[in-house]
């Protein structure tokens, strides 16, 4: 279900933009056609370099994309540590809700192997070396799944209209979350890719569908929710009809293995602060 390219939405290589897949390729389908807007990325490397569209009076990437794509939201993450979230949907086919999970392998994510994982098993995200928390490419690259499965659009068509509106510099407003029942200063941003789409007649339904993006440094790998949101009639948010959140619930800590008096029999055994943190829904 889920293209495993970190670098379909952002990266930056050497200052300048790298955009993966989505940007490199004419897609073709029953969405239309788009032009050749960015450039492939291969192994987190830039394999060509070719005009990206720039946010608005700069040729670099807006802070909007730095602050999802490009920020090290797992600094500061010891090695084996696993970070949980709680993934909900409103309109449960099967699974109406899910724990997803992040199991950094190398300490700060220094290598970008971070492992994700889910009710599926262990999902392969080759996130081109990334220092992103992976919890966000997979949620977009869920959520474009699904966009394509519901519309019969391309993929790739959806992913560049989602990095076009980051890429517009939308505003990142402070907001105050609850985590662990206490407040939080954290940075917002909200955006709706296809609001202005010059095709949206096609999936007339999801026009004013709406991401919002959550991320608080004191949150451990720092993304504390990303919801999407598709309004009810006449544009009411307050009754969606469909809505997907996946929101930060807990720090886990998997210890080494070894054989050392004081050493853990397992690598596989979670050991759970008293105080871990964990976010309210």
């Amino acid at each position: 279900m889920l293209a495993a390219c970190a670098a379909s939405f952002a990266c930056v290589t050497g200052g300048a933009r790298v955009v993966g897949a989505i940007g490199a390729v004419a897609v073709t389908g029953v969405i239309g056609v788009m032009g050749v807007m960015g450039l492939i990325g291969m192994s987190g490397v830039a394999a060509n370099v070719q005009a990206a569209a720039p946010a608005p009076g700069t040729g670099d990437i807006s802070p909007a994309e730095r602050l999802i794509f490009t920020t090290d939201h797992l600094h500061g993450i010891a090695q084996q540590t696993e970070l949980d979230y709680a993934l909900l949907s409103s309109d449960p086919p099967a699974h109406g809700s899910d724990t997803v999970k992040v199991l950094v392998t190398s300490p700060d994510n220094a290598k970008g192997d971070a492992q994700v994982s889910d009710h599926t098993g262990a999902v392969p995200l080759p996130n081109g070396g990334l220092q992103c928390n992976p919890v966000i490419i997979y949620f977009l690259e869920r959520d474009i799944a699904e966009m394509e499965q519901l519309t019969g659009g391309k993929r790739r068509y959806f992913q560049q209209r989602v990095r076009l509106a980051l890429a517009a510099g939308p505003k990142i407003e402070t907001v105050t979350s609850q985590i662990d029942g206490k407040p939080v200063k954290a940075q917002q941003i909200v955006v709706q890719p296809f609001l202005d789409d010059p095709n949206a007649e096609r999936f007339a339904q999801y026009t004013g569908k709406r991401y919002t993006f959550v991320i608080a440094n004191t949150v451990p790998g720092q993304v504390a929710l990303i919801r999407t949101d598709v309004p009810g009639a006449n544009n009411d948010f307050a009754h969606p009809l469909q809505s997907r959140t996946l929101s930060f619930q807990a720090v886990l800590r998997k210890l080494p293995p070894g054989n050392a008096p004081n050493a853990p029999p397992s690598p596989n055994e979670p050991v759970k602060p008293s105080n871990a943190p964990r976010a309210s829904r």
